[in-house]
């Protein structure tokens, strides 16, 4: 009894003294972090710029001046137009609203302290359903417009067919009801018994674009998916051609309709043999959830975070960006999205503008809702789907975050908060460093810290992550990753040959994907010259003994001097070195240049004897220089996807006048992209890694010597200097610790999602 007695006494006292010991612990724990410093949210240095208030001459509109837009034409009676979102197609619908960007010349001379400030005006997009046709016009000056001009036919020489208009969100609510009372209601048994669909259940459409096959067409193949998450990989072998070539939904008709890999003409020819049993039928079968992204284990540790200890190197005011070396202004296009302009590096223009321009990618399948589709993301809207950066995973947790306002397919203009974030980021590797071994032993050597300035574009399946990143070098890369969701069918007879299975009945489609940006390279001025360089084998004798001779590297330089010349297509011999030049040398008598490297993975182009290669042209070029004109301010249009056939813009016409480029004004078009094969890792997301191109705007010969070299993030270490922070501040980084400040987690993305209750 007192051996039981004294053995609990001991089991208490050892519980006792851990409970003690944990809490000492825990005491100890938060004593020592209480005493790391707060980390500054000031920077401890001043930018070595100052922010320019010129750079508002880019400046997306504001709330206000969209309000003010809007008024103002609707105050125009006799345009007719209406704002109201859900507008039908037979009426006259204000649709966009964005910045007109004020001509080069004009933007150049207000900078450089030589001419008065260019008049700020929008362009207005208005669809005329009553009439048959799309308007554009100028409206101006802001902030208080008195002026209205129609630029439709100077913008592109000819008038634009009602029928080239995007699908709005009118459209859409009375095109899913037409499809509910005309072929849902109508074939009530079949939905129930080979989608389970009833009053409380329904499918998803997802449809194909170009809407036909020819100029005047707007007839679009419906696709049907499960209502499920990531409903573009559960396809249910369902899909309906419906014409509403017509303004008037009395106009509109079911032309065909596809269950199963079978045709058929009619929605009652349909039923009929379905009733009968004389079709194959599809038998319902509840799948799993794979397209969810919630994660499948429940959160561990968190993975590791990037902090600022001694205050952001960067700074933003209104859209002007200071970072170390660097300048430049930025905007947000709700077509094209992200672009930044007047460029500098050392107060040194380096660009006018970098911009997206187009993002296009071409299907392969055998089903209808596949086969013909290519999609051409600006007819949409690029910019439009930037909605709200998720802090710690789509951005650094401490990045800084900007709101931006659009106005397209909507009543009143529309805030997204969070919409572009700027960090500065270790991008994982040194930017330089050498170890001497041999001789006069040390080490030298600086981290790659670079500014990225990102948006992140939701377009319908997938997601397009743009980032320009600024090196401390004096090079800038334009970048675009790709995730998401893949676009997918249902797996019928003969579809093999389109991809690979990537679920049950689920065919991944293969398709390209080709992105378009505009490099407006301004070096050293606007009188610049394209050279290109490459390398070949010489058979030369050596100096030393003629007699014996070798094959050598040399270096191969040409000048090209006309747009045809400068034309690069992806299917010919490209030179390696593309340069951007000035006439201007550096130190050691070689031009002054940047060169554009571009990285890409892209499938084959269309061909261009289809119909609808004119409308991506520009794909066909890895690289096209063109003379500067106001005239060509885009690739691609607005109206390019749903009049293919006939496109407003044909980015071939830039190439076929032929213009010297020789001391001209130059501007770069640069196409890089990747070819998808789908594949069961695309299941339930496509993921960034692999998935994406680019271009590098690298200095070559542009300055005397690596500009980094200037970087007081370099570091160097001599035998006997291993402990000391004169030139390695990373020796003393242990003492300097302290505790980073964050913002508290916010998210309001789903706030300006697209709206079809009407």
């Amino acid at each position: 009894m007192v051996d039981q007695r004294m053995n609990s006494i001991l089991q208490w006292t050892i519980i006792l003294l851990g409970l003690v010991s944990v809490i000492l612990n825990i005491a100890l724990i938060s004593i020592n972090s209480s005493k790391a410093p707060k980390c500054s949210t000031q920077p401890l240095y001043p930018p070595r710029g100052k922010h320019d208030e010129r750079s508002l001459v880019f400046a997306d509109l504001t709330r206000e001046e969209y309000l003010q837009v809007r008024d103002y034409m609707l105050n125009q009676k006799e345009l007719g137009i209406s704002n109201n979102a859900f507008t039908k197609p037979s009426q006259n619908f204000l649709f966009l609203i964005d910045l007109s960007l004020p001509k080069k010349a004009d933007a150049l001379g207000y900078l450089e302290g030589k001419s008065a400030k260019p008049a700020r005006e929008a362009t207005a997009v208005v669809f005329y359903g009553a009439k048959g046709y799309i308007k554009e016009y100028v409206v101006g000056p802001l902030p208080k417009p008195t002026y209205i001009r129609d630029v439709t036919s100077e913008r592109y020489g000819t008038e634009i067919p009602i029928n080239a208009r995007t699908v709005t969100v009118g459209e859409y609510v009375l095109l899913f009801k037409f499809l509910h009372e005309e072929v849902f209601s109508k074939l009530g048994k079949l939905m129930k018994e080979s989608f389970d669909v009833d009053e409380n259940k329904h499918l998803s459409p997802f449809e194909q674009m170009p809407r036909g096959v020819k100029s005047g067409d707007r007839k679009t193949w419906v696709s049907f998916f499960r209502d499920m998450s990531g409903m573009y990989i559960h396809p249910v072998g369902f899909e309906v051609l419906v014409n509403h070539e017509g303004v008037n939904v009395s106009d509109w008709r079911i032309e065909r309709l596809l269950y199963n890999g079978q045709y058929f003409n009619t929605v009652e020819d349909l039923r009929q043999q379905y009733d009968a049993a004389t079709l194959k039928k599809i038998v319902y079968k509840k799948t799993r959830d794979y397209g969810s992204l919630k994660p499948q284990v429940k959160p561990l540790q968190l993975p590791p975070q990037q902090y600022y200890a001694e205050g952001k190197r960067f700074s933003v005011k209104n859209n002007h960006v200071l970072y170390l070396d660097w300048s430049f202004a930025f905007g947000l296009s709700s077509l094209t999205g992200m672009r930044v302009f007047d460029v500098r590096f050392k107060d040194e223009r380096i660009a006018y503008e970098l911009s997206v321009q187009e993002a296009m990618s071409v299907y392969g399948s055998v089903t209808p809702g596949m086969i013909l589709t290519k999609f051409l993301d600006t007819s949409i809207g690029v910019g439009r789907f930037a909605h709200e950066l998720v802090r710690g995973v789509d951005c650094p947790y401490d990045a800084s975050y900007i709101t931006t306002y659009r106005y397209i397919d909507v009543a009143a203009p529309v805030g997204f908060r969070n919409s572009i974030c700027i960090f500065e980021h270790n991008m994982g590797q040194p930017l330089r460093r050498h170890f001497s071994d041999f001789f006069h032993n040390s080490y030298g050597g600086m981290v790659n810290s670079a500014l990225v300035f990102r948006t992140i574009t939701a377009i319908g399946n997938y997601d397009y992550m743009w980032d320009f990143i600024f090196y401390q070098t004096g090079s800038v890369e334009a970048k675009v990753h790709a995730t998401g969701y893949i676009s997918s069918s249902y797996l019928v007879d003969g579809n093999s040959k389109y991809g690979h299975q990537v679920a049950e009945n689920v065919l991944g489609n293969i398709h390209t994907h080709f992105i378009n940006f505009k490099v407006d390279l301004d070096v050293l001025g606007v009188k610049n010259v394209f050279q290109t360089k490459d390398m070949k084998f010489a058979n030369v004798s050596l100096p030393w003994m003629p007699e014996h001779r070798a094959m050598v590297p040399q270096l191969v330089e040409n000048q090209l001097k006309t747009e045809q010349e400068a034309a690069l297509r992806y299917n010919t011999k490209i030179p390696r070195y593309l340069h951007i030049a000035s006439n201007q040398t550096n130190r050691w008598g070689h031009q002054r240049s940047y060169r554009l490297q571009v990285l890409s993975f892209t499938g084959e182009h269309l061909p261009e004897s289809q119909p609808e290669e004119r409308a991506m042209s520009w794909a066909r070029y890895k690289v096209a220089i063109t003379k500067h004109k106001d005239s060509e301010q885009t690739s691609s249009s607005l109206y390019s996807q749903n009049n293919i056939w006939t496109p407003a813009v044909d980015f071939s016409k830039y190439i076929e006048d032929n213009e010297n480029i020789e001391n001209e004004d130059l501007v770069a078009w640069v196409t890089t992209g990747f070819l998808h094969i789908p594949h069961a890792e695309d299941i339930p997301n496509t993921v960034t890694v692999g998935n994406g191109g680019g271009v590098i705007l690298r200095p070559h010969n542009y300055f005397d010597e690596d500009p980094s070299i200037h970087s007081a993030d370099g570091v160097y270490i001599s035998p006997g200097t291993e402990q000391s922070c004169d030139n390695n501040r990373m020796a003393c980084l242990a003492e300097d610790t302290c505790s980073p400040v964050l913002q508290p987690f916010t998210f309001h993305g789903f706030e300006g999602v697209m709206n079809f209750d009407g």
